[in-house]
């Protein structure tokens, strides 16, 4: 197993970083992560969606003097170009996903849409998620502490967890309540008084036309204790009080270990790290450097189950494949449970081995066969079932033989796998080394029926036998771990 293809996918992906991260090592390459420039430009697909309370404004006194019939038909409409805007946004984040060369960003941008969830579903309005989407791409890399703040006071997580309901007399505790145990301390390190408290203190604080503002007439200005804390809060300072209590560290360490490196990581380690994040005094850079570069040394393949992005974009990367559109892309997430912007719940994707049932499983197979095939623009019935065809192809490839003299026909598709010339024991190797898969005696066997001792690298049809070989290995239960 490659330790820089490992850790390319881990920090990415794909294995495309595998080269860079071999030439200068770890810690010259997350440097170079690190200093990767902010993009603030609102894309062109978000132009007509509106952003501010105006524009809202004005969107209802276009239609107040049509019909109730009328107006049916305009919110349809409107509802329809916001679908629409919706997917292009999916479909824009992905593209900043497979196309930037030091992806560590956005991998954590993933981290923190399921660390702090956010859904379209709920929150409806496109420009108030994709304010979102940059806070986290924005603070990456930043303070905890100062990006949970932010957070609070963003348009989308007031309105999804319901603090734009959320007024004196009348308190919602939605907001207080997931600060507590999701973002920040986690169940049991809290009561429910603090819940409560904490809604106090957060009622009144509502969108605002450049994230959430306090209405005077909404808020509660009583003195409440918070955390042992008594006095007259709003929502920066009971984020201070959280971020002064005990075992504020490791519930987002553990996290950030799940996320990019074992789905069990043991508590000895979230402690060893968490205690080293509040002692830099929660940035998230020296904690992302202390994490990589000392469990780079270690050898950790295999400890985490990869996620439906790190499956698919991966075996896009290893067959160059330049989709045209990413539609079948954002649908097969959704297939998998992994929806950008439509997490199932407030606590987000479960992970680990809800990445693996029966059902992901054939569907992540079903899109090798695709992929391997040279088919992008698939539709989601290619997906959901388990093609017969495909499966009746797979079985008649894998006993014809390799050689330069059998009759296979060349593939013709857009599609191309990189290999080295060499024998069919070399190529397997070569393989199975890059795409991190441990081959035992009985798999060597298995894949030595798919390219044959006599497999000649000079043949007309040796590249379709080693995609042969490439997808057989893809559909492996081994090659689902990273």
């Amino acid at each position: 197993m490659n330790p820089n293809s490992l850790w390319s996918l881990r920090l990415g992906f794909s294995n495309k970083q595998a080269a860079a991260i071999e030439k200068v090592g770890i810690a010259k390459f997350l440097d170079a992560s690190f200093k990767i420039n902010f993009d603030n430009t609102i894309p062109e697909f978000l132009n007509d969606s509106p952003k501010t309370t105006a524009d809202f404004r004005e969107r209802r006194e276009k239609n107040k003097d049509l019909t109730p019939e009328q107006k049916r038909e305009v919110q349809k409409e409107i509802q329809k170009q916001e679908g629409q805007t919706y997917v292009e946004m999916k479909s824009w984040w992905l593209e900043k996903m497979m196309n930037e060369n030091y992806p560590l960003q956005e991998k954590m941008v993933v981290f923190l849409h399921n660390h702090y969830v956010s859904t379209y579903q709920k929150v409806k309005v496109n420009y108030w998620l994709f304010e979102h989407n940059q806070l986290l791409r924005k603070h990456a890399f930043g303070n905890f502490r100062e990006l949970t703040k932010a957070i609070v006071k963003s348009n989308a997580m007031l309105r999804y967890l319901d603090n734009v309901d959320n007024r004196k007399g009348k308190i919602n505790e939605n907001l207080s309540r997931e600060l507590l145990e999701l973002f920040t301390l986690g169940i049991g390190n809290y009561t429910e008084e603090d819940v409560k408290n904490g809604a106090k203190a957060l009622a009144g604080l509502s969108s605002g036309d450049n994230g959430g503002v306090y209405r005077d007439k909404l808020a509660d200005t009583s003195e409440i204790t918070y955390l042992g804390q008594k006095g007259n809060f709003k929502s920066d300072e009971i984020v201070d009080i959280i971020f002064k209590q005990k075992n504020i560290p490791y519930l987002f360490t553990k996290k950030i270990l799940q996320w990019f490196i074992y789905d069990d990581p043991s508590e000895k380690l979230v402690t060893y790290y968490g205690d080293y994040f509040r002692k830099k005094d929660f940035e998230i850079k020296p904690l992302l450097e202390k994490i990589f570069t000392e469990e780079f040394e270690k050898n950790t393949g295999g400890s985490k189950i990869k996620n439906p992005l790190e499956y698919s974009l991966q075996l896009i990367s290893e067959l160059h494949i330049n989709p045209k559109n990413n539609r079948p892309i954002i649908g097969f997430l959704k297939s998998q449970g992994m929806d950008l912007f439509n997490q199932p719940n407030v606590k987000g994707w479960e992970g680990g081995k809800s990445w693996l049932t029966s059902q992901v499983y054939l569907q992540r197979n079903n899109l090798a066969d695709l992929y391997c095939s040279g088919k992008e623009n698939f539709n989601q019935r290619a997906i959901a079932k388990n093609s017969m065809e495909n499966t009746m192809n797979n079985t008649m490839n894998s006993t014809m033989s390799n050689s330069g003299n059998n009759s296979a026909p060349v593939r013709k598709t857009n599609i191309h796998l990189d290999w080295e010339k060499g024998t069919n024991k070399q190529i397997i190797s070569q393989l199975s080394d890059r795409l991190l898969f441990q081959v035992d005696s009985d798999t060597q066997k298995d894949f030595e029926t798919i390219l044959k001792y006599d497999f000649n690298p000079e043949a007309q049809n040796a590249d379709q036998a080693v995609l042969r070989l490439f997808n057989a290995i893809v559909k492996e239960p081994e090659f689902q771990l990273i």
